[in-house]
């Protein structure tokens, strides 16, 4: 039996918002029986977008991230579900049981990625589960087929020749939020994008008012000691990303010209704006 998960590319993500769509009409006004009720028009997001802008002009960052349920292979709301009202199907998906989970909102406030919605009207729990009645029709998740970027891949983690299981075995994706130690089925590419920051900054030669190429930038982490370098582009532009907050120095260094040395405190995505070398 397939053992279903997803991975979800972040730099492919545009916020187009048809995976969204695609599930409110599968959802909406459907019931899928024994896996799931009608969802209502308004309210809920079985798939939400979260956003990230970062930096200041002209130098902005702009990143979205598709949060589904996460069908977690430890699962919080299976603890926290009365009478099995919530369980996990052999191939990894998460199901509410749309009957024995009727009034149980508890099964709402243990799900640490917040993707569990209430529905007053039905006084029931309810969430994504990877389209299983489609899977059982052997189709692929509404979100997955509408998405028109190819962000979002599903296939079986227990197929090693799956692409699914290819990328989560060359440790180019991860997982959200692993501290939670729920282990999720859900994956990412370019978390950092999300969840770390960037540094960078435009450097000019002073003297020619010209954009800087090829100055070599480093930067230290105070604290860890951790040292990184890059060279910057023809506009003179360097970029450093997936950094943690904390205190840095940053050096630009080019021959012919004065070394220049920063102290950063790096609490979100920074654009320095222009930095001037000087002629040593």
């Amino acid at each position: 039996m397939a053992k279903w998960g997803m991975v979800i590319d972040i730099t492919k993500c545009n916020a187009c918002y048809s995976c969204f769509i695609a599930c409110k009409d599968e959802y909406w006004d459907n019931d899928y029986p024994p896996y799931s009720a009608a969802q209502p028009r308004h309210g809920q997001f079985w798939i939400r977008i979260e956003k990230k802008e970062g930096g200041t002009y002209p130098h902005i960052r702009v990143s979205y991230m598709p949060i589904p349920c996460m069908q977690c292979d430890a699962a919080p709301c299976i603890k926290a579900a009365k009478n099995g009202a919530v369980y996990k199907r052999p191939d990894g998906i998460v199901i509410i049981n749309p009957e024995k989970a009727v009034g149980q909102r508890q099964i709402v406030d243990a799900c640490p990625y917040g993707t569990i919605f209430w529905n007053e009207e039905k006084q029931l729990p309810q969430k994504c589960n990877f389209c299983v009645q489609r899977l059982e029709d052997g189709k692929i998740p509404r979100c997955v087929q509408a998405c028109p970027s190819k962000a979002m891949i599903f296939s079986d983690l227990d197929d090693p020749e799956s692409e699914v299981s290819k990328l989560v075995g060359s440790g180019k994706a991860e997982v959200f939020h692993p501290e939670y130690n729920t282990k999720p089925r859900v994956y990412y590419i370019g978390l950092e994008r999300v969840t770390k920051n960037f540094l960078a900054a435009s450097v000019v030669f002073g003297d020619v008012d010209e954009c800087a190429e090829k100055v070599k930038a480093t930067l230290v982490n105070k604290q860890s000691g951790e040292e990184k370098t890059a060279l910057t582009d023809a506009y003179g532009v360097f970029e450093f990303t997936g950094l943690s907050a904390g205190r840095y120095s940053l050096k630009l260094e080019y021959a012919g010209y004065a070394e220049k040395t920063m102290d950063v405190d790096l609490k979100a995505d920074n654009y320095l704006g222009a930095v001037n070398l000087n002629r040593g």
